[in-house]
């Protein structure tokens, strides 16, 4: 493991109770945007579909370790993650590193309940005493959840500082988004009041779509900016394009695939947005030097 970060992780839950909107793609593009300009970054997936994991390239029935043997506290985080050349031709980009998930997921809530009821008193804490173990060593940590309330979804809820919403500008778009809100408010109501919402990224964005998604964000605009800056969408939105799937197929970002497209410009402008957002918040400096400096610079090419 490299020098540890400088501050304490920020743990973003990335989430839309709709399925099919970008989720993992957001976790995935954003933590490789991040990790380009020296934060370390580590994606949990959460979702029992093993989005994040599939994407680099690791099948969700390899017999690895990961958030199953963790949340049954057979494991410790940090020795399940999966970094660059820990598993034979995976490749994931420098500084990135992903707890994976398995289809053996679907099966949690059966398997903690045939557990010691003192072991596991409610589980949709578990996962807080294991981010706190994890923040030292990373910059951010990206919860990449299910697009339904499992137990891993409310966990990861419970145990974020930060909600990131990603929608596609499509039919019944505000639905998902409404009852993301739900969930979120039902969270602040027990057992993590300082969950924060720091805005709507959306994707998949093209002409045929910029009807819905003007309809999309006079709705964000109405429902949840009310003169909160920080929960405003972003400026930088994502352009559909055929290479985010293609790149998907072979296990790999857009990064490593098509590192001066269009698109991976737009991540690298998105992180920057974030960043920015989440310094204004915290009102830190960046905590490394020249960090912005180095990010503008790379998204202008």
């Amino acid at each position: 493991m490299e020098e540890t970060a400088g501050y304490d992780a920020r743990v973003i839950a990335v989430g839309n109770q709709k399925g099919g909107v970008g989720k993992t793609t957001i976790s995935v593009h954003l933590a490789t945007a991040l990790a380009e300009i020296g934060c370390r970054c580590l994606i949990w997936d959460l979702d029992m579909n093993c989005g994040a994991t599939r994407h680099f390239g690791i099948p969700a029935d390899m017999p690895v370790l990961g958030t199953f043997e963790v949340f049954k506290g057979d494991e410790d985080p940090l020795d399940v993650v999966v970094a660059n050349g820990d598993i034979e031709g995976i490749e994931l980009p420098d500084r990135v590193h992903l707890i994976p998930a398995r289809r053996n997921l679907e099966g949690i809530d059966a398997s903690l309940a045939s557990q010691d009821k003192y072991k596991f008193d409610n589980p949709k804490d578990i996962l807080r005493p294991l981010i706190q173990g994890l923040r030292p060593v990373y910059d951010y940590i990206f919860l990449d959840t299910a697009p339904n309330l499992t137990t891993p979804t409310m966990a990861a809820y419970k145990a974020a500082d930060y909600f990131l919403l990603s929608a596609f500008p499509e039919s019944f778009a505000i639905d998902g988004l409404r009852a993301a809100l739900e969930d979120i408010a039902t969270v602040r109501g027990h057992g993590n009041p300082a969950l924060r919402l720091i805005g709507i990224v959306l994707s998949a964005v093209d002409g045929r779509t910029s009807r819905l998604k003007r309809e999309l964000m006079a709705y964000v605009q109405e429902t949840f900016d009310r003169g909160d800056p920080y929960m405003q969408s972003y400026t930088t939105t994502i352009t559909r394009t055929t290479y985010i799937s293609g790149s998907q197929k072979i296990g790999k970002t857009m990064f490593q695939t098509y590192p001066t497209h269009k698109v991976t410009d737009q991540y690298r402008a998105l992180a920057r947005e974030v960043e920015q957002r989440l310094n204004a918040i915290e009102q830190r400096q960046p905590d490394q030097p020249g960090r912005l400096a180095r990010l503008k610079e790379v998204a202008n090419g």
